[in-house]
């Protein structure tokens, strides 16, 4: 990105998604590689009148040097002070910023898949408390995407390494409602992020009872709790703070009921996870819980199946999101194997955890939240995908038809 443009990004992350308030403290989370967009944000930081800001950088390669080489019973747990700064994030005037774009690959080959589950179920399992305040909407958190080397040349293999970056970073840009042909100072971003809660409110207002998926293999009926709230683009947390926690963003979500999705799917996005490209992902549910996984290798789909059964909800959905045909990303015609920019560019559900900011009543257990630590992504949306709402008593809304949103 010039200077212009990253001040830019920098400046409508802090002040447009986190919304930073004077003698905040902001925590900054990336790798070595991210290094340029970290600086840029603890200026944005500063100039935005934070009290500190905090870098941490992330080393893959260390965590790939534990699970190679740790003993089992040394996987997965943090640090005395690293749980003393997870605890600082979750104070009302903490905000927090990931910073997403692969920069090692490669560096997860050859590690046994139930060695890599056990370390990232461990270490959420120990930091559980965390994990629970986190999906209960009491962290303000953003996750963002920076355009490093590895990550431009697998959008543009095409492209040399420098003009790939600028590329990729055009394209965030536009994403995010920053490019050349958007308003300038963010109002854009804003005024985007403001339709897709409007959006969401919509779907809330509705009341539905069930949610229907249909659309080439996959055949899916989600049961929606009474008392659910759908979400999207900026909204309050827990502790009454503005927050657009995707940058960039084109869903609404909601958790469904976990105990009761039914039918079959099919991704229509591989799946970039753990230094994998997993293509092909397919299944079926039956009582909520999915019985049957495809890949299209073997390895794949064991390496798969070895992270969800690493946690007893880890087959139940946490989430499902619909995104139509006018998400700039999906118009954009890539897949750019990074789950922040692909889970927007279609409709997609979550294994896993969800979210107790989901219902109108903060909680979860009896509302039908799904109570996993893991929360993994997988994109099922095509323009060809349907979304049916059913409402109590069996009246029928469309949501999604022929590709765009009916509300």
């Amino acid at each position: 990105m010039s200077p212009t443009d990253l001040a830019r990004y920098a400046d409508t992350i802090v002040r447009r998604c986190l919304y930073l308030e004077r003698d905040d403290t902001l925590f900054v989370q990336g790798t070595l590689a991210h290094r340029e967009l970290a600086v840029a944000l603890a200026e944005a930081g500063y100039r935005a009148g934070a009290r500190l800001v905090d870098v941490y950088y992330v080393e893959p390669r260390v965590q790939a040097a534990r699970v190679r080489h740790a003993r089992d019973g040394f996987l997965g747990p943090a640090s005395a002070w690293g749980q003393r700064r997870q605890h600082a994030q979750l104070e009302r005037s903490s905000c927090v910023v990931t910073i997403f774009g692969e920069s090692d690959p490669g560096v997860f080959d050859g590690l046994p898949p139930e060695r890599l589950a056990a370390d990232a179920l461990r270490a959420m399992e120990h930091l559980r408390w965390f994990v629970r305040a986190v999906e209960n909407g009491r962290w303000r958190w953003v996750g963002v995407g920076w355009p490093t080397r590895f990550w431009a040349s697998q959008v543009y293999p095409e492209l040399d390494s420098l003009a790939g970056q600028r590329r990729l970073a055009d394209d965030l840009l536009h994403f995010c409602r920053l490019g050349a042909d958007d308003t300038p100072g963010g109002e854009g971003w804003t005024a985007h992020a403001k339709g897709l809660a409007a959006r969401a409110r919509a779907l809330t207002e509705l009341g539905l009872e069930r949610l229907e998926l249909r659309g080439g293999a996959t055949e899916l009926t989600l049961r929606i709790s009474p008392g659910s709230r759908w979400l999207g683009g900026q909204e309050e947390n827990a502790n009454g703070q503005l927050v657009a926690s995707n940058f960039p963003t084109e869903e609404c979500f909601t958790s469904p009921e976990a105990l009761s999705t039914e039918g079959t799917f099919s991704c229509s996005r591989p799946l970039s996870f753990r230094g994998r490209t997993i293509a092909g992902i397919a299944g079926e549910f039956r009582g909520g819980r999915l019985v049957r996984l495809e890949a299209a290798s073997d390895a794949d789909r064991d390496f798969l199946a070895a992270f969800l059964d690493a946690d007893r909800h880890g087959r139940r959905l946490g989430e499902v999101a619909l995104v139509d045909r006018s998400s700039r990303i999906g118009q954009a015609g890539h897949v750019y194997s990074n789950t922040l920019v692909d889970e927007n560019a279609v409709a997609h559900i979550a294994f896993g955890s969800g979210f107790g900011q989901t219902r109108t009543e903060n909680g979860r257990g009896a509302r039908g939240v799904n109570r996993a630590t893991i929360h993994l992504d997988v994109m099922i949306g095509t323009d060809e995908l349907e979304a049916t709402g059913v409402a109590p008593g069996g009246r029928r809304i469309p949501l999604i038809a022929g590709g765009s949103w009916q509300l």
